[in-house]
């Protein structure tokens, strides 16, 4: 793990993450010797699943009136002139 102070790493802050991400070295950032950060790797995220109604591998049918499903409700939501979304002017 590397030691530097914070004009350095914010001067080579770009070379620092290049370097962090290719090698996977850590480094301690600090300010008049004191320990103030630590920049490590990111590991990559789990990969979750997708969920909706088109979590189906294969062909899905849409349904033809897709584009119009609760237009009204939607509209309402839009125009503030739903219960859910009524605002007075």
């Amino acid at each position: 793990m590397h030691k530097l102070n914070l004009y350095n790493a914010k001067t080579n802050f770009s070379k620092l993450i290049a370097n962090v991400a290719a090698t996977g070295e850590e480094y301690i950032i600090a300010r008049n010797g004191q320990p103030m950060a630590k920049l490590v790797p990111l590991t990559p995220a789990e990969k979750t699943p997708r969920i909706g109604f088109m979590k189906e591998k294969g062909e899905t049918s849409v349904p033809d009136n897709f584009n119009e499903l609760h237009a009204d409700k939607i509209e309402e939501l839009f125009y503030g002139n739903s219960e859910y979304g009524a605002r007075e002017e």
